[in-house]
């Protein structure tokens, strides 16, 4: 629970992000759902939206992979920990009516064209995504590159999906991309692809 006025600011802002995006979201309704004077985001962010933006995605990004990195770490293998992932995902947007889903890949749509410090900050996340899931794919015993090339497709599978399953209202989308990921971290694994190697 946010304590301070900045990390109210920050919190609320990252709940419009996920919601509505950076270009639906205005400062006079994060600091109406902050419950703070409409100074106190130029005090902290004297950047502006752009600098609060870019510090909702650095946060939410480390919230999200600590959340994955738990979901997955708690799974007996990595197989499981990929399809708990996607399970979770899925369970997700069905309790918030598919409201909620990844506030990375919905602000990265809108601004990797547009606005260069949030496509920045943006990059910045997934790489930090991907370095995490290529950490424990290689602990499976897959060999680095292939590690990374599957973890690049499991985000991009997730966050396709999660894009689908918004606009269709219905998790099918995760459903099927859960279980590409998981079949191909499976093959990799059978096959050996990469006894590690250092």
């Amino acid at each position: 629970m946010a304590t301070n006025t900045r990390e109210r600011i920050v919190t609320t802002t990252a709940e419009l992000f996920r919601r509505q995006g950076y270009n639906g979201t205005g400062l006079k309704q994060i600091v109406a759902g902050a419950a703070a004077p409409f100074g106190s985001v130029y005090h902290f962010f004297p950047g502006g939206k752009e600098q609060l933006g870019a510090e909702v995605i650095h946060v939410g990004g480390r919230f999200y992979q600590e959340l994955v990195e738990a979901v997955w770490d708690a799974a007996p293998d990595a197989v499981s920990g990929v399809a708990d992932v996607f399970a979770g995902a899925a369970e997700t947007l069905r309790q918030t009516d598919y409201a909620d889903a990844c506030p990375i890949a919905t602000v990265a749509l809108e601004v990797a064209s547009t606005n260069e410090v949030l496509r920045v900050a943006t990059a910045e996340v997934f790489a930090a995504w991907i370095e995490s899931a290529v950490e424990r794919l290689s602990a499976a015993g897959i060999g680095r590159a292939k590690a990374r090339e599957l973890a690049i497709a499991i985000i991009a599978l997730l966050e396709g999906a999660f894009v689908l399953s918004r606009a269709t209202r219905t998790t099918e989308a995760l459903e099927a991309a859960g279980a590409t990921a998981v079949a191909r971290v499976r093959d990799a694994i059978l096959q050996g692809e990469g006894r590690a190697k250092p």
